[in-house]
Formats: C-alpha cells, sequence, structure tokens
C-alpha cells in the first residue's frame, strides 16, 4: 500500500491543489458567507412594511373619492330628473290653462308622478303655471330631497 500513500501525498502536495487547499469547504464557506450577508442587509434596512401602509392609505383614499364622486353625481342626476319634471309639468298645465286650473293641475300632476316626481304646489299667476316639484324618495345623507320650481304660460302675454 505504499503506493496508495504516496498518491495521497502526490495529490495533497500538486500544484494544481496546493493553491486551492479544501476548495469545496471554501465554496461552502462562501455561499453561507452570501447567505448571511443577504440576511443582514434586509433586515438592517429599514424595512418597517411602510409601502404596505401607504399603499393601504392610498387604496383608501382612492375609494373614498369614488364614493364621493359616485354620490355627487346621484345626487346631480336627482336634481336634473326634478327639474325636468318640474318644466315638463309647468308646459303641461300651461297648455291646458283653457280647459281650467284644476284639470291644468291635474294635467301637471299626472306628467310629474310619471316623471318620478311629487307635485307639491300648482298655482296660477294671471295666465302662468307656478309649479313646485319634489323628488319623493331621494333622501341623501343629510341633504333635503331635491326640488324645482317651474313657469310656463303664453308666448304673446308679456310677464
Amino acid at each position: 500500500m505504499p503506493h496508495a500513500d504516496n498518491q495521497r501525498a502526490r495529490t495533497q502536495h500538486s500544484p494544481r491543489t496546493a493553491s486551492r487547499p479544501n476548495a469545496k469547504a471554501r465554496r461552502r464557506t462562501a455561499a453561507t458567507a452570501r447567505i448571511r450577508s443577504r440576511q443582514a442587509a434586509s433586515t438592517t434596512k429599514a424595512d418597517s412594511g411602510a409601502a404596505t401602509i401607504w399603499t393601504a392609505v392610498a387604496v383608501a383614499a382612492l375609494t373614498g373619492i369614488a364614493v364621493l364622486g359616485l354620490w355627487l353625481s346621484t345626487v346631480t342626476i336627482a336634481r336634473h330628473q326634478v327639474e325636468s319634471a318640474a318644466d315638463l309639468g309647468a308646459l303641461a298645465a300651461a297648455s291646458h290653462a283653457s280647459e281650467g286650473p284644476d284639470k291644468a293641475c291635474g294635467r301637471a300632476r299626472w306628467v310629474t308622478d310619471h316623471m318620478g316626481a311629487k307635485l307639491l304646489t300648482c298655482r296660477w299667476q294671471r295666465l302662468d303655471a307656478l309649479i313646485e316639484v319634489e323628488a319623493p324618495n331621494s333622501k341623501f345623507a343629510g341633504l333635503p330631497a331635491p326640488s324645482a320650481h317651474a313657469r310656463a304660460g303664453p308666448v304673446n302675454e308679456p310677464p
């Protein structure tokens, strides 16, 4: 077995391995050092989850703005519908003025009811029909129900 011992001795002292003793151990140590340095770097950074918090705040703010926008658009649409109902109700009353105030106001009530509004008042000032209308089921978080006034009369008569 002297040959095997001689072989081992040559391998340990050969010029190729003499400059790299325990290459596997060094690779393992270097890999472990890299992993540990990455772990140390990640724990030393100021990583307190701030990006998650800022993202959550931004999403909450955008959601709030979207809800507010939807609420405002709903209020605006309700107001426009009530104004249209008042205008058409006044025109209907004025167009039936020759049938008498009661029938003309009945016609205005019919028009406003079919437009989803509630006729509050229908009165006459000379030949002009004065109409006040309200949205029946449009209570918006502390705001009064939208209402509108309209006036219609003959074209030839000065106001």
